[in-house]
C-alpha cells in the first residue's frame, strides 16, 4: 500500500524524508478494491477511547481478565519519525473483553495487563518486530501466535497483514496508515480506527492459519517457531554500526571511512538526544557525500547539495565540527578498509579462490536445502538462516555424520523440525565430496 502522510500532522520541512511521502495515489478513502474483499470500514464496536489513566487501565485490566481465548496484540511505533523503534500505541482484543487502545508513553508500566494475561496465547503479526517494544511496557507473553510466520511456514507468496486478511479472510484491511509518526499526540481518530481494525481479525486469522498447519502437518514447525521468537534474547548490538551507512561501499580510504565515522557518530548523538530518527537529521547521502568531498571550510561543506536543506544548513558547523574530527584522527587510529574482524565466513564469492572444497560444499548444501523447501512449500530461509549454512560449509564438524551436523545446527539455532529435514541429507552430501 502506498504510504501516507497526514500534513496535518508532519513533521518539519526539513527533517522530512522523500522515502516517506507518498509513492503512488490510493482510492479517496486509502483503500485498494479488489475483486471478492469485502473492505474493512469500522471496528465492530466502533472505536474505543485511548487507555491514558491508570484509572482507565484498571478497567482495562478488568475487562481482559474477564474475556476468553487468545488476545490480539499490536504495536505501532514511529520509524523513521523518532529514535529508536519504541512502542508507542499499544492495540490489544479478546472475545468478551473488545478492542483497547493502550498509551505506553501516559502509562509506561502495564504489567499489570500482562499479569491478568497470564497463560494466554498472544496473537501477533510479525511478533519479533512487536516483542522487543512491547517489553518495555513489560507485556511479556507465555504464549504467541504469529500469522506472519504462519503464513511463511504455509508458503504464502505475500505475508503482509493486510494481503494475509485479503487471502485467508476474503476482508480488506487499508494499510495507508502504517507509517505515520504514531508519537503524534492527540492521535487522529482515523488513525485509530486503523490501529483498532489492525486487531479486529487477528484471532479469526489465527484460527483459519492454525487449521491450514494441522493440514499441512505443519502445526509442530510452528510452534518450535513462535516459542523462538518469543524467547528470542535482545538483539547484539553491532560491532562499529556505522558501517552500516548507505553507500558506504564507494568509499574504502581510511582517512574517508573516518570522516563517516565521525559524522555518524555526532548524528546519532544528535538524533538521540533530539528524539528523532538518525536519517531525519542528516540523511546518509550527506555523509558519504562529505566524505568524498572532504571540504575544508564550512562553506565548502554547505556547498554540498545534499547539505542544501533547511535544517541541515542550520548545523552546518556542527557536521563541519565531525568532519574536523575525522580528517584530524591519527594514523593509527584509522578505521580498517576491510571492516571488523569477524568469526563469519568470507563471501561466497571468494570461497572456490580460498577453499575449493568449502565452494563445492556450500553450492551442495545449497541445492538440498533449496529443493527441501521447495518440496515442503516453504522460503528457503524459514527452512534454514543462509549465515548459519554457510558456517556449517565453511567449518564443517570433523565428523560429519548426521549426529554432528544436528550438533552444530542446534548450536547455531536451528529448531528441531529444521535439523531433522537437513542434517541427514546435508551429511551425505559431504560425505560423497570427500
Amino acid at each position: 500500500m502506498p504510504r501516507v502522510n497526514t500534513p496535518d500532522h508532519s513533521v518539519p520541512s526539513d527533517l522530512q524524508d522523500p522515502a516517506a511521502q507518498d509513492q503512488g495515489t490510493p482510492e479517496p478513502d486509502g483503500e485498494v478494491v479488489v475483486a471478492g474483499v469485502t473492505p474493512l470500514h469500522e471496528p465492530a464496536d466502533g472505536v474505543p477511547p485511548v487507555v491514558e489513566t491508570p484509572e482507565a487501565l484498571a478497567r482495562t485490566i478488568a475487562a481482559f481478565a474477564a474475556g476468553t481465548g487468545p488476545v490480539a496484540v499490536d504495536a505501532e511505533r514511529a520509524s523513521g519519525y523518532r529514535y529508536g523503534q519504541h512502542t508507542y500505541l499499544v492495540q490489544l482484543r479478546r472475545e468478551g473483553s473488545g478492542t483497547a487502545l493502550v498509551d505506553p508513553i501516559a502509562l509506561p508500566d502495564l504489567s499489570g495487563l500482562s499479569d491478568t494475561l497470564r497463560g494466554v496465547e498472544w496473537v501477533l503479526h510479525a511478533a519479533s518486530q512487536d516483542l522487543p517494544g512491547l517489553s518495555e511496557q513489560k507485556l511479556l507473553p507465555d504464549a504467541v501466535f504469529d500469522t506472519e510466520l504462519a503464513a511463511r511456514l504455509l508458503g504464502m507468496e505475500r505475508v503482509g497483514l493486510a494481503a494475509v486478511v485479503a487471502e485467508i479472510l476474503g476482508l480488506g484491511l487499508a494499510k495507508e496508515h502504517s507509517a505515520v509518526d504514531w508519537s503524534i499526540r492527540p492521535l487522529p481518530r482515523e488513525w485509530l480506527r486503523y490501529a483498532a481494525l489492525d486487531v479486529e481479525v487477528l484471532v479469526d486469522l489465527r484460527i483459519e492459519l492454525g487449521a491450514r498447519l494441522v493440514a499441512t502437518g505443519k502445526a509442530e514447525w510452528a510452534r518450535q517457531e513462535f516459542e523462538a521468537v518469543r524467547l528470542a534474547p535482545p538483539s547484539t548490538p553491532r560491532v562499529e554500526p556505522w558501517r552500516r551507512t548507505s553507500g558506504l561501499h564507494a568509499i574504502r580510504e581510511p582517512r574517508r571511512l573516518a570522516v563517516v565515522r565521525a559524522l555518524w557518530e555526532a548524528r546519532e548523538a544528535d538524533a538521540a538526544q533530539r528524539d528523532i530518527s538518525p536519517g531525519r537529521v542528516l540523511p546518509d547521502s550527506a555523509i558519504v557525500a562529505a566524505a568524498t568531498a572532504l571540504p575544508t571550510s564550512v562553506e565548502a561543506l554547505a556547498a554540498l547539495k545534499s547539505f542544501s536543506g533547511k535544517g541541515t544548513r542550520r548545523r552546518v558547523d556542527q557536521w563541519f565540527r565531525a568532519v574536523q574530527a575525522g580528517l584530524d584522527v591519527p594514523e593509527s587510529a584509522l578505521p580498517s578498509s576491510r571492516g571488523p574482524r569477524s568469526d563469519a565466513p568470507p563471501p561466497p564469492r571468494a570461497w572456490p579462490d580460498r577453499d575449493p572444497a568449502a565452494a563445492a560444499r556450500l553450492a551442495a548444501a545449497r541445492a538440498i536445502v533449496v529443493d527441501l523447501a521447495a518440496a515442503h512449500h516453504l522460503p528457503v530461509e524459514n527452512l534454514l538462516q543462509p549465515d548459519l549454512l554457510r558456517r556449517l560449509c565453511w567449518t564443517p564438524p570433523a565428523d560429519i555424520e548426521p549426529a554432528a551436523i544436528a550438533e552444530l545446527l542446534v548450536a547455531g539455532g536451528a529448531r528441531p523440525w529444521q535439523v531433522e529435514l537437513v542434517a541427514a541429507p546435508v551429511s551425505a552430501a559431504f560425505v560423497t565430496l570427500r
